[in-house]
Formats: structure tokens, sequence, C-alpha cells
């Protein structure tokens, strides 16, 4: 028995038809050439799916993931383990999985006790440094990664240090062309085909194939172009139709559209099959020369087509020896000349097709299998012999505790075409106290944060985003530099100026956008807002006005540090919070004030932070001295998070207020002591941040939860013998913003454990 046959199980993990990609046809030809290649090989399929999109799947297909869902990862190793897998095999591309830079799919890779091989589709030359990031741990996780070309392995090498032994080249595979296919099965009999296929985008440069076929026609008048493919689902999300609707108005334009086909829709390998075998030439007219592989170009090169392309790196690798003819990037008479030049001279193209053919031989399917098996063969053998760690069972203690996943449906429920309302009679929006811009604001930041994670609906994120940026300029008044605060239901301010705590908050909002929004418009408006709102804040006496201005100067740095007058306002505010800490506070008392009221996190919070940003370790200091208290003075001696009551506060001497307890508390407290986990780098604020979170769960003094999974909204506080059943944009805002950050730090944290374990 060979080693190749000692593989029991495969799964491979990817996309996989019907879904409409191409990383999802290659999945399924390797499945299906595997499954030929060994039929004795139990081998399955792991499915990435599209946010909020399911697809019929062939029986092939054991367990699937919603992209965007991180809990949805874990449950997928657990699933690998308990199958006891031989090996997973990974089909990368950064663009499939969730969250920043694809960053979700290393949750399920950290967690896998069976060794791991990456096809990587996609190597940067100069990746961003999520990218980077991303890339280099899914390297280290991985017993060996497979490219598809010369240049894609110097690539892996060169930039992100993987050694050359631990890399396998295996050619993109190719299926074998149907025999006695015609020109007439594909209604283009008599016709010179031009062909190009794969899904569209504007990156493609089919423009330059338009502009070049007046010259075409004018010597061989017969030529027809074939654009086949639809255009690529992502691009249609966010575009819609726009590229081929362009290249259509470009052909009419040019008095060319007799002579173009657009077949718009994605098509089977066999019908793919049947139009290359009709076509004459085949072009691939990229526009990003960097590009490192291409399963449309392997295909018509195997499949033994005269080939014209742009230089990018994997056809210049392919089209070497001759097998093709390489034209400079966008430039239509290059693409018009060397079409010309091939229907003209027969012999010439028939020699090309004849070289591309034989180059075609290794890229059948059948021989690629073979190759991905002994690459799986030898990581499974390898990592038999240096596994590491020793499997033991997770306990709770070893593995990161569950959270739940993020649900907008309430927040949808509080938002309509203006913003969010502020208040709920239970689960239901009440209209009678309008809007506010301070909820409006929380809103903005916390779509702000789960679009800078890359969780959530995109495309509901977006709308919800523009939704509260748009309700956020409206409520800033040009004339007086300040923002109103409430809104009636009949869209009517109800006061001049909004309060200095609502003013601060909007800054905060506005200064996450800055420093982590994607969006150019939200970008853009954000900056606007956030200078024009910033002088204000320099005239307030409220200490959490500042507290909240600060959080946002150090988000709007994220991506503008060392812009001057934002650092002077940022040294004016975070220098008045330390001068009021040295003048209230005492050895048993250190705090800023005489009472703890409101919202008391983001004090120690943004001392803690403009520290760090200012290298001022006294600021610091002080941050982590106030943080550490007041967790003191917010836990029972049973260790539950016990927030300062608002039926009395606290004030100095006397007795803490035990109930109202509010949501806001709790996420102020589990936002601030993430923020002191990263900064000091002391592990106990990560677990004082998950107390102060598990309040929302139920873990507080009435054993109540506060978050109402059935509808996706928080409760408005806990009394003394019950929870406030209302479900109001505070709260409900509260508790999805704490659990976007836990949700964030936990993949920091696991990504910390993954590196301490040389993984």
């Amino acid at each position: 028995m060979t080693a190749v046959q000692e593989l029991r199980k495969l799964a491979i993990l990817g996309n996989h038809l019907p879904r409409q990609c191409g990383i999802a046809t290659f999945t399924t030809d390797l499945g299906d050439a595997i499954a030929a290649e060994r039929p004795a090989l139990d081998s399955f399929v792991v499915a990435m799916n599209d946010a909020g999109r399911r697809h019929a799947y062939d029986e092939r297909v054991r367990f699937e993931i919603d992209e965007l869902d991180l809990a949805a990862y874990r449950r997928a190793a657990d699933f690998l383990n308990v199958n006891t897998v031989d090996v997973l095999s990974v089909q990368h591309e950064y663009g499939i999985f969730g969250g920043k830079a694809g960053g979700h799919v290393l949750t399920l890779l950290r967690e896998l006790r069976m060794p791991i091989v990456t096809t990587l589709h996609t190597i940067l030359a100069e990746p961003n440094p999520l990218q980077r990031e991303v890339m280099d741990e899914l390297t280290r996780l991985s017993e060996r990664v497979v490219v598809m070309s010369a240049h894609g392995a110097q690539l892996l090498h060169a930039v992100h240090g993987v050694p050359q032994e631990k890399i396998d080249l295996i050619p993109h595979g190719i299926a074998t062309l149907p025999d006695g296919a015609t020109k007439d099965q594909v209604g283009v009999l008599g016709k010179r085909v031009i062909l190009t296929f794969g899904l569209l985008s504007p990156d493609k440069g089919i423009e330059h194939v338009i502009d070049a076929m007046p010259a075409i026609l004018a010597r061989f008048p017969d030529a027809i172009y074939i654009v086949l493919g639809a255009t690529h689902p992502h691009v249609v999300e966010r575009h819609g139709e726009t590229y081929r609707l362009g290249l259509e108005a470009r052909a009419h334009r040019l008095g060319v559209d007799a002579s173009i086909i657009f077949h718009d829709r994605f098509v089977s390998p066999a019908e793919l099959a049947e139009f290359l075998a009709a076509a004459d030439i085949y072009v691939t007219p990229y526009l990003n020369l960097e590009q490192i592989t291409s399963g449309t170009l392997a295909y018509a090169v195997g499949s033994g087509r005269a080939v014209i392309s742009t230089p990018y790196r994997y056809a210049q690798e392919l089209l070497a020896d001759e097998r093709g003819l390489l034209v400079p990037r966008a430039d239509a008479p290059a693409i018009a000349r060397e079409v010309i030049g091939l229907f003209a001279e027969p012999a010439r193209a028939d020699a090309m097709r004849a070289r591309a053919a034989a180059y075609g031989t290794a890229m059948r399917w059948p021989a690629v299998a073979a190759a991905h098996l002994a690459s799986l063969t030898r990581a499974r053998d390898d990592h038999a012999e240096r596994r590491r760690t020793s499997f033991q069972a997770r306990t709770l203690a070893a593995r990161p505790v569950e959270l739940p996943a993020l649900d907008f449906a309430h927040v949808r429920l509080l938002t309509d075409d203006t913003g969010m309302l502020q208040h709920g009679d239970y689960s239901v929006p009440r209209y009678a106290e309008g809007y506010c811009l301070d909820d409006n604001a929380r809103a903005l930041l916390l779509m702000t944060l789960v679009e800078d994670a890359g969780a959530g609906d995109c495309q509901l994120v977006r709308r919800l985003a523009s939704r509260y940026a748009a309700f956020v300029a409206h409520a800033f008044d040009h004339a007086t530099g300040r923002f109103r605060n409430f809104m009636s239901y009949a869209r009517r301010w109800t006061e001049a100026v909004g309060s200095e705590d609502s003013h601060g908050r909007a800054v905060w909002a506005l200064g996450t956008v800055v420093g982590r929004s994607w969006d150019p418009g939200r970008h853009s408006l954000g900056g606007k807002l956030f200078h024009a709102a910033l002088p204000a804040v320099g005239g307030f006496s409220s200490p959490r006005a500042w507290a909240y201005a600060l959080l946002g100067i150090a988000e709007y740095q994220r991506s503008f540090q060392g812009d001057r007058f934002v650092e002077e306002v940022q040294q004016q505010l975070a220098q008045r919070l330390l001068e009021l800490f040295q003048r209230a506070s005492s050895s048993d008392w250190p705090w800023f004030e005489d009472r703890v009221t409101y919202c008391n996190a983001r004090l120690a919070q943004a001392m803690l932070v403009s520290g760090d940003r200012l290298a001022n370790e006294e600021m610091s200091a002080v941050g982590v001295r106030a943080l550490a208290w007041l967790v003191g003075v917010q836990c029972s001696d049973d260790s539950y998070f016990v927030p300062i009551g608002s039926d009395g506060f606290y004030r100095r001497g006397d007795v803490k207020a035990p109930f109202d307890q509010q949501p806001v508390e709790a996420c102020g407290m589990v936002s601030a002591c993430l923020d002191a986990r990263q900064i000091t780098g002391d592990v106990r604020w990560a677990h004082d941040a998950r107390r102060a979170f598990d309040w929302f769960l139920g873990q507080n003094q009435l054993q109540l939860p506060l978050y109402d999974a059935a509808t996706g909204g928080c409760r408005d506080g806990l009394h003394a013998d019950r929870v406030n059943q209302n479900q109001g944009a505070e709260s409900t805002l509260s508790f999805l913003l704490a659990l976007t950050e836990m949700r964030a730090a936990d993949r920091i944290g696991a990504r910390r454990l993954s590196i301490v374990r040389g993984a």
C-alpha cells in the first residue's frame, strides 16, 4: 500500500459551486479530480458562504460557514477535529473569508489538530500591514503551502519568509476539451472567434479589446468577440452592472456592437469547454500586472488556444517560450496588431497552439490532483513526526469563551429614515421622545467599529452608518460650531444648543470614522465635521465631554498622526483631566471628582489612552490607578460586576447606590479594560473586561440577563428586584459596542496565543 493510499479522510475548505466565482470552480474541480484519482479516499468540502446567502450544494459539502460569523469558524474546527480528518486543504483568497484581510479563517485553523496545506490563489508583492499579518500567520499554521507559479513561490519566500522547502509548485488544473466541439454549438459558425471569459470587473481591461475591434474588423470583417461570464458578485453588490453597461455603450459608440457578444451568465465547466474549443484566439487584457495566477489563462493555454495577454506576472510565466503573445497594458492598437497577425498567419497560430497544448499536458486535472495528493500526504507524514501539540480535550479554561453573534434586528427596528429613535416601550419603538444626537453618535461609532472589524452584513452596515452620519451632520450648526441634541418625532430641533457631553460624544464618533471607516464618503464627511466641531470642546467644563473628545482624537490619529492643531487640543484636554484628578484624588479616593456618577470608566480610559498617545507616563499611571480603583469599587464580594447605581450614584464618604445599574456603565468598563490590556500588556484587564461583559448575560446580582437574544435588544437597566423591560437605543447600543470590542479582543488574544505556541 502506497503512502498516498494511506490517506483516509480529506477536507477541503473554500468556495464551492454553485457559488459563482473562480475559487468555487477550482475547489469543485479539485474535489472531482481527487475523487477520480483516489476513489477510496473520503473527501468532503467545508464551504464558505457569502454573507447572508445559502447555496444548493451537492452532497460533497458537509459543513457551511457564513463568512462573517466568527462562531461558525470555531464550530467548523470542532467538526473537523471530531471527524478525525487526516489533513485539511485550504483554498485561500483574502476576499472569501470574513474579518479584516480575511483574518477570521485563522480562528478556525488555530484550533485544528490535523495538518494544513494551504493553496494560495493570491500573493501580494506589497501587502498592507493587515494582509501581511494574516498571511504570515496563515503560512506559519500551514504544514505546506501550494503556489501555482514560480514567481508566486519567489514572492512567498521574499515577502513572507516562507522556506523554499515548505513550498510546493503545482500548476492550476484544467479540464480536457470535448471531442468534436464546433463553432456551430455556440452559435458562431463561420466566424473568427476572439474569446475572453471569467467574472467581469473593471480591472479586466475588456474595454481595450473593444477599442481594438474597429481595426480588426477592417481587415477581418468576419471576426467576432465573445465576452463570456457574469459580473463578479462583489462588483454587482457595490456598483451594480455599471462596468458591463459601459462596455456595451462603448461597443455601440464605436460601431462594433454587431461583432460583440456578451454572455451574461456564470457558465458550467462543460459549457466553458465548448466555448474554448470554438475560440480561435483567447485574450486576457488584465490591467493588474501583479496578478500571480489566473484560472482563465490556465484553461486557455492548457487547452491549446492561441493566446494574447497583457504581461501580468502569471502570463509572463505561462506564455514564455512562444506559447503566447504579450502586449502592453491598456494598449488597444497592440491588441489589434497581434490579433490581425495571428488571423493572417494561420501556420504561426497553429504552432503556438501546439506549444501551448504540449505545455498543458502537466496541467490536466489528473496530474494536478496527483500532485496535490502527494503534497497532502507529505504534510500528514511530517505532521505525524512532530505534532505541534498533543491533543487534549479543550476545557473552558483552554479556549476562548463563546460570545453572542452580532444581531442588528433591534437596531434596525429603532432606526427609521431620519435616524435612531431614543426609546422603546418594551421592544417597540417609542415615537414620543423622538431622536437625539447622543444615540445616533453611538450608533455611528458602532457601525464604524463593525465595518473596521469586517463583521456584519456589509450592505446593512453601510446603509445604517450613512443614516447615522447624516443625522450627526444635520445636528451640527455651522454658525455656532455646536451640535444640537434633541429632535422631536416631527423632525424639529427642540433646543438651539445641545449638551457638552453630546457634543463630545459626536466628536468621538467622527474621529472614529476618520480613523477606521473604509468608505471614502463617510471618511471625508467625518473629517470635515471633526475639524469643525473640535474647537468648541476647548471651552467646555464637562470632564466627560473632554474624555469623549480625547477618545475621538486617539481614533482620528489612526489616520492622521501629526496633525498639529489636533495634538494641541489633545494636550490641553488631557492636561485638564490630569489636573482634575490631582485636585480631587486622595490615597483612598483615586478619582477625578468627589462623586462617581455616570459613564465613569470613560474618564480613566481617556486618561490612559491619551497618556499612551502623548508618551506621558504620569497620565498613563493615573489612568491605570483610577481604572483599577473603579474596578474594585464596582465588584461584589462574590465577584460580580456591580456598576454604580444611577439612583444616587456614589459620593465620597457615603454608601454606593446599588441600583439602578445601567448598560452604559458595563459598556464603558469593557472598553476601558480592553484598552488597558492592549496598552499595559497585563492580562488581568481582559478578565475584568469579561466580568463586566458577563453582566449583560445574567452574571449579575439578580442572575437576570439584560441582553434579549430574541429581539437583539438590551433591556434598559437592572433594578433592585427586576430588569427594566424597555429596550432603548442607549442600552442596546451599549451592549453591541461592548460585544464588538470583545469580539475584536478575542481575535487579538487568539493571535497572541498562536504566536506564543509557535504554531
